[in-house]
């Protein structure tokens, strides 16, 4: 059904609040890097100064804006349509690493996973970790007061990566940043975002008790982040479990203090942001949200000067292994939001841009990333559980003891297990061959560990994910095979923790299935 009503908005006020936005996440970025996971389970205390070599050596390099960066000059080049096969190519053939749940959608990809797949729990174990979420901010800044075009945008983008909630995620901070444009109260600017994802969902759930629990308490986040702690930190990510303190990753748990900021901030750039620094795990992508986020609110000229000062001298720097700063970003961003609302049926006339209502809603039925799941057992390498047959040792080039590598062909590592899923961390490297893959002595798969040397060192990647077996004790047995793929200098292995699992994942949907040439 069609819509007469139209949100007007000066193109200055629009150009300022992508510029803000953009802003507002590079900094909150710079504030929460040194606190990344140094808070799990409780509330970071420490000093939130800026690290001093932060605008000068590391900014360019903060995945959080480089992906974001990436995809959006997929926009610029394929335009506002581009498919998810478009964006696959950022994963595919973009010279930066990548981690989680997009790192294996790098490693899915380049196994010829089709894009509409390589998110999916079947393929992917990190489906619910918070990638989409900490790369959508792009999709929100070039569709102002446009939800139906921002979660269209994102189901090109998020499923490569995620599922479930973990896409949710991304599709509601989309949102939120559409609603950031065209209305001024932020306790309604989420409660709009909420309706573009189910009703049912986790996170839909996870919201609305957080706004509960700040009507009730408006004043103390603290009292506020103690209940969400003791409801709502429970991560299925294989890092989880194994990790010390209570480590999550999840992007609809981390969202939550994304909105904490926005919500307690009581619409002050800097207190927002702090807020969400103190809220812990991961800390530089939460805070560089809740920083895009209340950019876009204020906009660049509302930025307090410190802010605009230590990112001046860096506005016209391109992130690294992309051609867009925060100035060209946001020009562009202005571009193609004009674009997008024209395309909705907007108009631009007398230096001012006409909205089109789009309704915030959700259409569609709810994606679950793993059903009844829960964990088992979660071994690190170092654990008796795991015997390791052969020559096998720490790699030296890994991150401390996460791996032990073998490069002789035969070599195994063996563990029983209970369950009905079951995980076992890889390491990718360009001298890395096949393994061979047993469950209960029958050869169920092999994969292959080469990637490119610009890759290498990809170790949150998946030697083993397994799921849909009987609810029994099993025998996995990883073997390095004397094949190897001919670009690989070498037949070597690199395995980690091993996670089992009780539950199962849905079956694989045959809507995104993206049929390759």
């Amino acid at each position: 059904m069609g819509t007469n009503k139209f949100y007007e908005l000066s193109l200055d006020v629009l150009q300022d609040k992508i510029l803000g936005g953009w802003c507002g996440k590079a900094y909150g970025c710079m504030m929460g890097e040194p606190m990344e996971f140094k808070a799990q389970g409780e509330i970071y205390e420490g000093s939130l100064d800026i690290d001093p070599k932060a605008p000068t050596t590391w900014l360019h390099n903060e995945d959080d804006m480089y992906v974001n960066m990436a995809l959006l000059e997929i926009m610029r080049e394929k335009g506002l349509e581009a498919s998810i096969t478009d964006y696959a190519e950022v994963f595919r053939e973009s010279e930066f690493m990548l981690w989680h749940a997009n790192g294996q959608a790098r490693q899915n990809l380049k196994e010829g996973i089709a894009p509409g797949l390589s998110g999916h729990p079947f393929y992917n174990p990190h489906a619910d970790d918070i990638d989409f979420q900490i790369e959508c901010d792009f999709i929100g800044l070039v569709s102002p007061g446009l939800p139906s075009s921002s979660t269209r945008i994102a189901n090109q983008v998020g499923h490569l990566m995620n599922y479930g909630e973990g896409y949710y995620a991304g599709v509601f901070l989309s949102s939120l940043y559409a609603a950031a444009f065209i209305e001024t109260d932020r306790i309604r600017m989420i409660e709009m975002a909420i309706k573009t994802i189910p009703a049912d969902c986790d996170y839909a759930a996870m919201l609305g008790e957080l706004l509960s629990y700040y009507h009730e308490e408006p004043r103390d986040w603290r009292q506020t982040w103690q209940k969400i702690e003791d409801k709502w930190n429970f991560d299925l990510c294989p890092w989880a479990k194994t990790d010390k303190g209570r480590f999550n990753i999840q992007g609809h748990f981390n969202g939550l203090y994304i909105m904490m900021g926005v919500l307690y901030g009581g619409g002050d750039y800097i207190k927002s942001i702090s807020i969400c620094t103190r809220c812990g795990q991961d800390t530089d992508s939460n805070v560089g949200n809740c920083g895009g986020i209340m950019g876009t609110i204020c906009g660049f000229e509302n930025l307090p000067e410190t802010v605009k000062s230590e990112l001046g001298p860096y506005m016209e720097r391109d992130y690294n292994h992309t051609s867009l700063s925060n100035s060209s970003a946001s020009a562009l961003c202005y571009d193609l939001a004009l674009s997008n609302v024209e395309q909705a049926g907007g108009r631009i006339e007398g230096g001012k841009v006409y909205i089109p209502e789009q309704p915030f809603c959700f259409d569609g039925e709810r994606e679950i990333s793993f059903i009844n799941m829960q964990f088992v057992d979660a071994y690190k390498p170092d654990d008796d559980a795991i015997i390791w047959h052969g020559d096998w040792h720490v790699d030296e080039e890994g991150w401390g003891k996460e791996t032990l590598t073998s490069s002789n062909p035969g070599d195994y590592a063996e563990v029983k297990f209970s369950g009905t899923c079951i995980y076992m961390q890889g390491n990718l490297k360009s001298n890395y061959g096949i393994i061979d893959i047993y469950l209960d002595d029958e050869l169920v798969q092999q994969r292959d560990c080469y990637i490119e040397p610009r890759w290498d060192n990809s170790m949150q990647s998946t030697a083993v994910w397994l799921t849909g077996l009987a609810d029994e004790t099993h025998t996995l047995k990883v073997v390095i095979s004397d094949k190897k793929n001919p670009k690989s200098s070498g037949t070597a292995a690199g395995l980690g923790r091993v996670v089992s699992y009780k539950g199962e994942v849905p079956p694989l949907p045959e809507k995104w299935v993206v049929h390759m040439n």
